[in-house]
């Protein structure tokens, strides 16, 4: 199976503090690969580099065969991405953005797809205020679809479900698992563990940068053991070691 995305040593570092230290990992195509861990640890800066938004200190990555550091912006041309802050520009319309996202990646039939995520999101109602006077939980909505709008064959996702209702949460979990169906490939950021036991396929956990685990989530129910008891346990190792 073809990789993804492939790191090898990656680090990053602000000043004495190591945010992704050293981290070794692939994620092939047709995962759902889920990277955990708590608040801090590590996951906002992974993807920020992964995606060429800031340039690591340390190690390589690639993304679609694409150098992150020296190919950054071809990498944010081919991938979809969900930064961790909805941060859709205050002075558009949800509809000028969407118009705006599909001029920039050049996307036929955009006026048909917009409507068609207006409605699978259920904000077409929300279409023409700016952006500033969205709820977040609709601004999320809106950044979910300009990273998906153009159907990308690898998208990076942080925290997608954190500001949508438990409705709107089921909704985009079918989505996804769907979207990997059709032989795309998600990496998601969360520290939501039922989320990453119920939809995802492979995950990590990194801790203080570390990687700390990974592997299939269906090894853990071979075991008859879940997600959430197995990041705890590793969570309590580490804190005592």
């Amino acid at each position: 199976m073809a990789a993804v995305l492939e790191t090898r040593d990656l680090s990053k570092a602000y000043g004495d503090v190591c945010a992704v230290d050293h981290v070794s990992l692939t994620v092939n195509a047709g995962e759902l690969f889920g990277l955990l861990g708590p608040n801090g640890s590590g996951k906002t800066t992974m993807i920020k580099v992964l995606t060429g938004q800031v340039r690591p200190t340390g190690g390589s990555a690639t993304v679609l065969g694409l150098d992150v550091e020296k190919e950054g912006i071809r990498v944010r041309e081919r991938v979809g991405i969900i930064p961790e802050q909805e941060s859709p520009p205050s002075f558009l319309t949800a509809v000028e953005y969407l118009e705006f996202v599909g001029a920039v990646r050049r996307i036929p039939d955009l006026a048909a797809k917009a409507e068609w995520w207006f409605d699978f999101l259920e904000f077409g109602d929300k279409k023409d205020v700016l952006c500033k006077d969205l709820s977040r939980g609709t601004r999320q909505k809106l950044m979910f679809a300009q990273a998906f709008i153009h159907e990308p064959v690898f998208a990076l996702i942080d925290e997608p479900l954190i500001n949508f209702d438990p409705i709107m949460q089921d909704v985009v979990k079918e989505f996804l698992v769907q979207y990997v169906r059709r032989g795309r490939t998600i990496f998601l950021s969360t520290h939501i563990l039922e989320v990453a036991e119920e939809i995802c396929s492979t995950f990590a956990i990194l801790h203080r940068g570390r990687l700390l685990h990974t592997g299939p989530v269906a090894d853990l129910a071979g075991r008859g053991e879940h997600l959430g008891e197995f990041f705890l346990s590793l969570m309590r190792k580490e804190r005592h070691a």
